[in-house]
Order: structure tokens, then sequence, then C-alpha cells
């Protein structure tokens, strides 16, 4: 017996379908901790809880099957300054794990998360190829949310100031995790300039935001880094654009009409949204909605 109630074990508990489960998680009506983005349920805390309900809960067997076809209302994928913040300001209630667009894909593959932000660079475009070749049968949909400019991130006082990526070579070069979509698209730029990874000197740490890079770069642990516009201008740091990108959503059909998903994409519709992105810096929102892919599923 382990110490913690899985989603699914909960919901047999309580005889709910395990969506009423996040629900009530995202009203904090339930104890709970998150874990590497997964909820875990304490059974202490949980068995005391039951001990303090006597209202029946409303009969609802639900099988394994019938769990798994339900991804939990979580954003993994790629990290995105405007995203995290409207997943707040929206009050969605949708969770978030952003720990890069590669990963956000498996665990969307494998129904570990119902949203997952990609910017995954492709001959022709972005992320629709990555897509296809996993959810063409399966009910997802790939909608835009952003164009976004990428470019070198510059730390403070360096006297070098490359414009790019060949000029950077000697600089302490600032990685990213292997499966975040930036270290993509830092592949693409040098293969652009017929560089591989041997020509920059990379630090070994790696940092797992686009935040993160960028307090790297500022506090000085790092001389250069491939980042957004929008994280540099939060440090007030130097920035050479390289490229625009497009950073999409890939989203379970079913949870595209469901309220949390409803609240975000209405806050997107807001001049509030709009004022938000022109602060931050590096967005382009009009293309925002258009869908790039949608599965047969």
């Amino acid at each position: 017996m382990t110490d913690f109630y899985t989603t699914s074990e909960v919901a047999a508990l309580l005889r709910v379908k395990p969506r009423k489960i996040y629900d009530m998680v995202a009203e904090g009506a339930l104890p709970v901790r998150k874990i590497t983005g997964k909820l875990l349920f304490p059974r202490i805390e949980i068995e005391d809880w039951l001990g303090t309900r006597h209202e029946a809960a409303p009969p609802a067997p639900i099988s394994q099957a019938e769990d798994a076809a339900e991804p939990p209302p979580i954003m993994a994928g790629g990290h995105d300054p405007l995203l995290e913040w409207a997943l707040r300001e929206s009050q969605s209630g949708i969770a978030s794990f952003l720990d890069g667009a590669l990963d956000g894909l498996s665990r969307a593959e494998s129904g570990g998360c119902a949203f997952a932000g990609l910017h995954i660079p492709e001959p022709d475009g972005w992320n629709v190829d990555a897509t296809r070749e996993k959810f063409a049968d399966k009910p997802w949909v790939l909608i835009e949310w952003a164009k976004r400019r990428r470019g070198l991130i510059l730390r403070p006082g360096l006297t070098k100031k490359p414009e790019t990526l060949r000029a950077a070579r000697g600089l302490r070069f600032q990685a990213r995790q292997n499966r975040s979509g930036s270290e993509k698209v830092l592949d693409q730029l040098l293969s652009a300039e017929k560089m591989t990874r041997a020509d920059l000197h990379l630090l070994e740490n790696v940092e797992r935001s686009e935040f993160d890079l960028a307090a790297a770069l500022a506090e000085g642990r790092a001389d250069i880094g491939l980042g957004l516009e929008a994280a540099a201008r939060h440090y007030r740091l130097d920035f050479v654009p390289l490229i625009d990108e497009r950073f999409d959503l890939l989203v379970w059909r079913k949870a595209f009409f469901d309220p949390p998903f409803q609240k975000l994409l209405a806050l997107g519709a807001t001049e509030r949204f709009a004022e938000k992105a022109r602060a931050l810096g590096g967005y382009d929102l009009s293309g925002r909605g258009a869908v790039h892919f949608n599965g047969a599923g």
C-alpha cells in the first residue's frame, strides 16, 4: 500500500468520473499534492476527508479504459510567458507543467495532459509534421497561440556583442533542456550557418524556462543564450533577433469545449490580453486561433 492515491483511485472511492476530481482539485475541495506535474492524493488526508463527509456520492462506476480516455486538464509543453500569465489571469483552473515542447508532445500522446504548447521547427513551418505523425487518427487539434521573436540574449557588460551565432563562438553559451523546442531551433539556426554545437562553448548546466535562461544571463552565470525577446525585455537585457517562431497549442478536442479552455480562449480575445502581449514584447497575435491541424479521431 502506498502513501498516496492516484486520480483514478480517488474517483473510484467517490464513485465519480476522474474529470470531476480535477474540477474538485481546481476548486480546492480535495487535499492534493502536485509532484512533477502529477496529482497525488495523500492517503491519510483523503481518508480523513472522507470521514467528515456524510452525503452519498452519486453512483458513476468508471473503467480504467474510460479513465485513460480522459487526459487531465494540464498544460504541458514549451514555456511561454504570455501563456503562463493567461493561465493564471483567466482563472481557468488548468494546471501547468511547462518543461519543453517535445516533452509536452510525448505527454499528450500518452494521455498525460489535455493541452501542450509546441514550437517545433520543421522544413516548411512549425509543429504540423510532428503533430500529424502522432495524432493523425486521434481527436486532437493544433491551434495557433502566437508568433514569438527569438534571438540572442546577452549578459550585461558584455564587450563583444555578437550579431550571429558564428560571432558567439568562445562565449559561454547557456543551453536549455534537450526536450525543449528552443534547442531544436538552435540546431536549425546552427545548420543554416553551417555550424554544429561543437562550435559553441556550451555550458554543462541547463535552464528549464525562458525566464530562467534570461535570469542566468542577468546574473552573469553565462554570456549569451538563445531566448525570447519577452524574456530579454523582462530582465532589461540586450537582444539580437534571429527568427520568428510560431507557438501553437495542441488541444484534446473534447477539452476544447470544456469551461477551463473556454476561459483561456475568452481572455485571449480581450484587449487586456493584447496589452499584455505588447508589454511583454516580441509577440504577433495576428494569427491567434488559426487551426493548423485537426486529427481525424
